[in-house]
């Protein structure tokens, strides 16, 4: 099953929980107030896994120094 990100409309908690496909679009529990006023967010990991770069295939080269 997939992991989803939540955010409840009545306290803000921001909140991960695996639900099947078929349930995601639906209203999920808060963990931490019990409302079922959530919303699905959109995952910054979701949102940047279709794109390609040169930062991927530089990996381990040693460019830029960084991590010094």
């Amino acid at each position: 099953m997939p992991l989803y990100e939540y955010e409840c409309k009545a306290c803000g908690e921001k909140f991960e929980k695996r639900v099947s496909f078929s349930q995601a679009d639906q209203t999920q529990e808060c963990p931490a107030c019990r409302s079922d006023e959530t919303k699905k967010r959109v995952s910054t990991f979701a949102s940047l896994g279709g794109t390609t770069g040169s930062s991927a295939s530089s990996c381990g080269s040693g460019g830029g120094g960084r991590f010094t």
